[in-house]
Order: structure tokens, then sequence, then C-alpha cells
């Protein structure tokens, strides 16, 4: 995965690619690039969270072809979230979890017409909720659907090492070095209750949680193969828990 984020190459695995006609009578299976519109600090893009989930569903896409394995296709991703935490920030457009929540049922329930296995892939750690309630949901309803977080152990909690080392390796072009600076790096349980009370811009003037000045390209490169393997286990196993989560 590189720059080519960007550039919109015609892919068989891209549901907005394809014709009615060509998934017709086939066996489907749709990944769900789930993301937010939200500050990202100084250096980093409103759509970081969209762009992993949207990176990572295409890797996966491509790991689980196979001759007698359902045609996995990704659908365009949903771009909006809930981040009421980010609202502070210019820039930031939240829709909340009650109306993501709603719109991943529609979504799961119209798509499981024609789509036998539905996975939602998320990039945001604030649509958790809706989520889980929409995908169980979906579950109740005899919908064969689940969910898998673009999450790796030990990383930092916003727009810090963690997400600017993953630009740096799938959209280089669209990290500006030039403005990163360091933000609040304490542990995210000592922020929580401020978190909760102000959002990020209580515990951060420039919206970062991390240090984004030590990230590169590999350490974004061994990340995001991480990301994807997590993902990749969990729908191979494929033994959803209570509230639809892949793990």
């Amino acid at each position: 995965m590189n720059s080519a984020y960007h550039r919109r190459v015609p892919s068989v695995i891209e549901l907005a690619n394809a014709t009615s006609k060509q998934l017709w009578g086939t066996s489907s299976a749709l990944l769900v690039p789930v993301g937010s519109t939200e500050q990202h600090g100084p250096h980093l893009p409103l759509d970081t969270d969209t762009r992993i989930a949207t990176a990572v569903a295409r890797a996966l896409a491509d790991r689980l072809s196979g001759p007698s394995e359902p045609v996995w296709r990704v659908a365009p991703a949903i771009g909006y979230g809930a981040s009421g935490e980010h609202e502070s920030f210019d820039g930031t457009v939240s829709v909340g979890t009650a109306a993501l929540e709603l719109l991943l049922v529609e979504f799961g329930r119209s798509a499981s017409r024609w789509a036998s296995r539905l996975v939602f892939v998320n990039g945001h750690g604030g649509n958790v909720e809706a989520l889980a309630a929409a995908t169980a949901l979906l579950r109740y309803e005899g919908r064969d659907a689940g969910w898998c977080s673009c999450s790796v152990p030990g990383a930092d909690a916003h727009a810090g090492h963690t997400e600017t080392s993953v630009l740096l390796h799938i959209s280089p072009q669209d990290v500006r070095t030039g403005e990163w600076v360091p933000g609040n790096s304490a542990p995210l349980r000592e922020l929580m209750p401020e978190l909760r009370r102000g959002g990020v811009a209580a515990v951060s003037e420039v919206g970062v949680l991390g240090d984004p000045t030590t990230a590169t390209a590999a350490d974004g490169a061994r990340i995001f193969a991480d990301m994807v393997e997590g993902c990749l286990r969990g729908i191979e196993r494929w033994a959803p828990d209570r509230n639809g989560m892949l793990t």
C-alpha cells in the first residue's frame, strides 16, 4: 500500500466500480470501511481514520481472495462517525452514536439482501458503541455480520506516532511534517475524566494525543501490516462475540 490511495484506479474489488450485472448470481461478501471526518492535529487530514479503514479493507479484500471463496468487495467508505469529542476543532463533522447506529443497521439490512457476509472495518474509536449495537442487532435478525477495528497494541491515542506513521506509509504526500508538534502523551486512562468533560481540546490545545514527530514510514508499514493481520485473523476465524466483534 502506498500513495496510490487517492488515485482512483478501477479495481474489481471495489463495489463502486462493479455493475449490478457483475454481482448478479455471484457469491459476494462485503467489507465496509467506517471512519470519521475530524481534526487530526495540524499535520494530518480530516479523513485520516477513513483513509486507514479504507486501506485496511482493500488489503483484506486482496488477502481474502481465492478460487473457492466468495468475492470480497470494498464498499465506498462511511466517512462520518461519532466524533463529538473533537467538535471544538474546525473541520470536524460528527453525526453522533445514535445516527451512526441507525445508518449501520439500515446499511446492513440492505446490503445483506445480496451480500452473503458483511464486515465493518472500523477506523475510529468513537464509533465502537454504534458498531457494537448495530452489528448485534443485525446478527439477531439473522444477518451474517461482524466488525473489526484498525487497532494495534501499544498505539497512542490520536494523531500521534501511530496514525502519523501509518499515513506516512499510505499517503505520505498528505502528511504536513513541517506542522507536526508533540501533543499530550499522558496515558489515556488518566485523561479520560477531563476528556469526557471537555473533549480533546481540554487536554490538548493542538488536538494531538501522542507524539507525531517520532513517526516514520517504516513504522507505518509495520503497524499497517499488524492492523491487516488482526482483522484477517478475526475474519478467517469468524467467531463474532455478542456484539459482533471479530477477535
